[in-house]
């Protein structure tokens, strides 16, 4: 299941939000998710690890099928006084999901992969449920501020201390020994974690920009691998008599198989 928020953790990462530093790297996150998932009216749309149900508010308003899991039954108590009955909402992990495949258009991680036990498995039952889309959003390994945060991690307990940074290639390399060699696109920001304004968000938003290595939040879509439902074919037989060349009688027959 991984790690699970209790109350006092699920409060504080509410409150996170409400900081203005830490809103504009939010927004910008989101945005650059959104881009990835280009989202269409009527689609059906699952949030794997969605928390306090930030990352499904902006998604609300848009005629679109919501859907969110957490593990953590704190996390969800906020979502649902944030979203109402916008949103269906499911307390389960993310290494299994209770839906049927294919149940929903795209399924999206933001900042829960990082806490799943099995980030792998976590990742194949989200191809499992999802027919078009997989759009993972995780924190960057190789950014500096997220440098910072491991180690301070190291030395002074906190939410970091239980959380798994990726880096692109690990990644990609995760994703093709899941799925083969798969279509992937992927972007970063959050270059400039500390500097606000709208120049600087325009300079994020740059898709050239958005090719950095370095950037905080990692961005990346997949399509996953085809799935075909079988359906058993009836096996029809029929037998022919075979004339004794000898006797000119029928003694046997033979079955002949058919689809």
């Amino acid at each position: 299941m991984g790690y699970v928020f209790d109350f006092k953790e699920a409060t504080h990462y509410d409150a996170w939000f409400s900081q203005p530093g830490n809103r504009h790297c939010f927004d910008l996150e989101i945005k650059l998710l959104l881009d990835l998932m280009a989202l269409r009216s009527g689609q059906r749309v699952l949030d794997i690890g969605c928390g306090t149900g930030m990352s499904l508010v902006p998604l609300l308003n848009r005629g679109l099928s919501l859907t969110g899991v957490d593990p953590s039954t704190y996390m969800l108590d906020i979502a649902h006084e944030r979203l109402g009955n916008s949103v269906d909402l499911h307390r389960c992990s993310a290494e299994d999901l209770p839906f049927e495949d294919n149940a929903f258009d795209t399924a999206f991680f933001f900042t829960s992969l990082e806490f799943a036990d099995r980030p792998a498995k976590a990742v194949e039952e989200a191809c499992r449920v999802a027919r078009e889309r997989v759009v993972i959003g995780v924190l960057n390994r190789h950014a500096p501020v997220n440098f910072c945060r491991r180690c301070k991690g190291f030395v002074f307990p906190s939410i970091y201390s239980h959380t798994r940074f990726f880096s692109i290639w690990e990644l990609k390399r995760m994703l093709f020994s899941i799925l083969g060699d798969v279509p992937v696109y992927w972007r970063t920001t959050g270059q400039f974690p500390f500097i606000r304004g709208r120049i600087i968000s325009a300079v994020e938003n740059n898709s050239w920009v958005q090719r950095s290595i370095f950037g905080t939040f990692i961005g990346m879509r997949i399509k996953p691998v085809p799935k075909f439902r079988v359906r058993p074919l009836p096996l029809k037989i029929k037998k022919h008599k075979i004339q004794n060349r000898a006797t000119g009688l029928a003694t046997s027959s033979r079955a002949r198989f058919r689809d």
